[in-house]
């Protein structure tokens, strides 16, 4: 059978060149150069105010009285304009500033990307912290750092019944409170709406116009995985440079008018650099998904996917799998999302090959032809966007060449490589932690990323590189043979599609690898119990035994030695939690994190003391 075509993609980098460096020591560049760009993304924002001021910027669905959503609430770009305008005025009014920034603890909504904007005219910086630190968090501790690292002047919130515990547990007197909805009690109380409501003048056009490239756009917090999390600098340049460089490396960006259905969390770089900065660069629409790839908020943005048709679309694989496993069955879902669509975009996480293989189907069925899967590296402190694809023909793990501008230095680390970056998307550093700065860059000024990669080919470098797991995450067996965490976990969570959520590797400084998995919902269908059926219930399943036995045994026949043979495995009920940093706000699983918190089942699974614990046969 012919493999069905692809939807025209243009790719912008497909060349690059090495040059040598000293005791083995490469340096990889994109053959083109960094275009120019803006001093500032608010030039962005005005260019388009005036040149597009009716179209839509931002929109999302309203709230019924009954907590249903209902109708789309759409802000253009002359509105979004006038109100930066006012809520800078009111900002610039408060003495605020890096010193003294602006704290979002809220999720995605209108309120929430208005205050940005206005953050960003008057040239004061903001910073959106995870809802989890809030709503989730039982003691704080992680809201309390990010208190103490930034020391704000205003906390905004959007909903006061729902943040307030966390406001009066961690914020002091002097702290200026914002909520679109409700008062903290026992607090003075601003409203949003009296916030929107200052007159603006000249003053804040001033502070605006007072902007340039080292203004601290933003702060965005690492999430953390072995200490607490680090205030990323975000400047001016940082986010203006990537966005050029990521319109260079995908021109689809600005072919067309961009529009956008997103769900990715704004305290995130993906979402809140990579995807909101996006809308603003290019003149696009930016739907706000209310949706999350959860059982419980899955369907939300299914049904969002009915009604708009994005012209590019990212999520995380967990997302993907969740569209690849509804298209099947969903015409109306195929047909909407699948019209205009030029580029899948995924980040995060593995995609698992049969959730491919899944949409390809879907998309050959629907439209005749594929849809190109997106994909690359990058981080917080890159912007994040830094290594992209050069080819429709991507494959699990494929990362591509850097962007134009990055530099990527590829430095021998104890039998892997990792790769460095340099380029004006890079972070100046870490707030108010100097030494962790310092620690951060080489002495060429190169960021330390902690990503191993390897040639996706050694005798082609313009196909560029692929993922090779993360140093910190990799460990050693008793034996002294290095297991490779990243690539291994990929191949378990392939082989065990569509029934592994995720995957942790356990054995350090053991005889043996073990792994700790954490099964999908899908498994619920293989045991045949009801809907309401406890996880354990379901785990201890035959059915689901015997699915879980095959893919362990699947496994050890593939394998070819210890460090990538798994000799245990065990299935974990309890899903990884935000609240202990086990996993991240879009779905990342921190394998530090789950050795830590879990280490007691750890030791039970190499000591054979849990009820299920499947060998190979």
């Amino acid at each position: 059978m012919t493999e069905a075509k692809y939807r025209p993609l243009k790719f912008g980098v497909t060349r690059a060149t090495v040059r040598d460096g000293e005791a083995g020591v490469h340096y990889l560049r994109a053959d083109q150069e960094l275009g120019p760009y803006p001093e500032r993304l608010t030039d962005r924002l005005v260019h388009w105010a005036q040149a597009r001021p009716d179209q839509t910027l931002f929109a999302r669905r309203m709230k019924n009285a009954d907590g249903s959503s209902g109708d789309w609430q759409h802000i253009t770009f002359a509105q979004a304009l006038d109100a930066a305008r006012r809520i800078g005025q009111g900002l610039l009014d408060r003495g605020l500033s890096a010193e003294k920034p602006v704290l979002i603890l809220s999720e995605n909504d209108l309120e929430h990307a208005l205050l940005a904007l206005g953050c960003i005219y008057a040239g004061i910086a903001y910073c959106p912290t995870s809802p989890a630190y809030s709503l989730v968090s039982q003691d704080f501790d992680k809201l309390k750092h990010v208190v103490k690292t930034l020391t704000p002047g205003l906390v905004f919130a959007s909903d006061a019944l729902r943040y307030s515990r966390a406001m009066l547990a961690t914020l002091g007197d002097d702290v200026e409170l914002v909520t679109t909805k409700g008062t903290v009690p026992g607090r003075d109380t601003t409203s949003f709406a009296a916030l929107m409501a200052t007159e603006p003048t000249p003053a804040v056009d001033a502070a605006m116009a007072a902007t340039g490239p080292d203004t601290i756009a933003k702060f965005l917090f690492t999430s953390g995985s072995t200490k607490m999390p680090k205030a990323v600098i975000n400047t001016q340049r940082l986010w203006c440079a990537n966005q050029q460089q990521m319109a260079t490396s995908m021109p689809v960006l600005a072919e067309k008018p961009l529009v956008l259905i997103d769900w990715l969390p704004w305290n995130h770089t993906f979402g809140g650099n990579h995807n909101f900065g996006m809308v603003m660069y290019h003149g696009g629409t930016l739907y706000i998904d209310d949706g999350k790839p959860t059982p419980a908020l899955m369907g939300e943005t299914l049904r969002n996917l009915r009604e708009i048709a994005p012209t590019v679309y990212f999520n995380v694989p967990t997302g993907f799998e969740a569209i690849a496993n509804a298209m099947k069955t969903d015409d109306a879902l195929r047909k909407m999302l699948l019209s205009r669509v030029r580029m899948f975009f995924y980040a995060g996480a593995s995609l698992a090959q049969p959730v491919w293989d899944a949409l390809h189907a879907a998309q050959e069925s629907e439209i005749g032809e594929r849809i190109v899967m997106g994909t690359g590296l990058g981080m917080t402190e890159s912007g994040p966007f830094g290594i992209f694809v050069t080819s429709p023909n991507v494959k699990a793990g494929d990362l591509g060449l850097p962007t134009p501008g990055l530099e990527l230095k590829l430095v021998d680390a104890g039998g892997k490589t990792e790769v460095r970056y340099k380029g004006p998307n890079i972070t100046p550093g870490y707030w108010r932690m100097p030494a962790e700065t310092a620690e951060a860059f080489d002495e060429e000024g190169f960021f330390k990323t902690g990503d191993a990669v390897k040639w996706i080919d050694e005798t082609d470098i313009h196909l560029g590189l692929k993922f090779d797991g993360r140093i910190a995450e990799d460990f050693k067996l008793a034996t002294g043979t290095f297991v490779s965490v990243g690539p291994l976990r990929g191949k378990i969570i392939a082989a065990g599609a569509p029934f592994i959520q995720d995957v942790v590797l356990t054995g350090i400084n053991l005889k043996e690898v073990g792994a700790m998995v954490f099964p999908t919902p899908a498994v619920r269908t293989l045991a045949g119990l009801p809907a309401d059926a406890s996880m354990h219930d379901v785990l201890d399943h035959p059915a689901v035994l015997a699915q879980f036995q095959t893919i362990v045994d699947e496994l050890a026949r593939n394998a070819t030695g210890s460090a990538n043979r798994i000799a245990r495995l065990c299935l974990l009920a309890d899903p990884p939690t935000i609240d202990r940093g086990e996993v991240t706000d879009k779905g990342s699983i921190n394998q530090r994190a789950v050795l830590s918190h879990r280490a007691d089942t750890v030791a039970k699974l190499h000591t054979d003391e849990l009820r299920y614990i499947l060998k190979p046969r």
